[in-house]
């Protein structure tokens, strides 16, 4: 399991050293960066791992905080990244070796949240679709993304939500006051 980890960490360095050379991006310019899948990331059927995908995705969001200068106000005002959902659509499969492209950009944002769209091609072809919902924190408080939108110097107009976030953020609604888990005998719910 080590080693998995550290080929992780191999590749965001490899990230990170690329974007001190690469242009920087404004908040909703889309990132692209390329890899191939390795045998570290397989799983028992041997092509990439679902898990993988959602690995390299946080590389995604790292080159965009990287390059769109995101993180002097996270290291300055001490803001922590979080991912608040995700929804993932796989299309097909990744084999050995194969080369692909993973496209990240952040997509709009409403009161609370940042929604990040990813998309892993290979050839051109999708392979995997995901919409990460995602937010900043200082001291376990949401960051209004107009505060980090400030914070990139982003004066347009707020991207419009497009009508599949929507949906996503009604069915999302949905579940506010479900019980998620039982501990002891007693319901939890997920606070939000």
């Amino acid at each position: 399991m080590g080693a998995l980890t550290m080929n992780l960490w191999l590749r965001m360095l490899c990230v990170l050293v690329a974007s001190l050379f690469r242009p920087r991006l404004a908040m909703t310019d889309p990132s692209v960066l390329r890899f191939r899948v390795m045998p570290h990331d397989l799983d028992i059927n041997v092509h990439m791992n679902n898990a993988r995908y959602l690995a390299l995705m946080d590389l995604g969001r790292f080159d965009l905080i990287a390059r769109a200068g995101l993180w002097r106000p996270m290291f300055r005002k001490r803001w922590q990244a979080v991912i608040g959902g995700v929804v993932v659509r796989y299309r097909r499969p990744l084999k050995p070796f194969q080369a692909f492209a993973l496209h990240s950009r952040m997509l709009c944002w409403d009161e609370r949240w940042i929604y990040i769209e990813h998309r892993i091609e290979a050839g051109g072809v999708p392979a995997c679709l995901t919409l990460v919902r995602a937010a900043f924190l200082k001291n376990g408080a949401i960051v209004p993304p107009l505060d980090v939108a400030g914070e990139l110097g982003f004066a347009g107009p707020v991207p419009p939500v497009p009508a599949w976030v929507e949906q996503w953020r009604t069915l999302d609604g949905a579940f506010d006051d479900q019980p998620v888990l039982t501990v002891a005998g007693k319901e939890k719910t997920c606070a939000r």
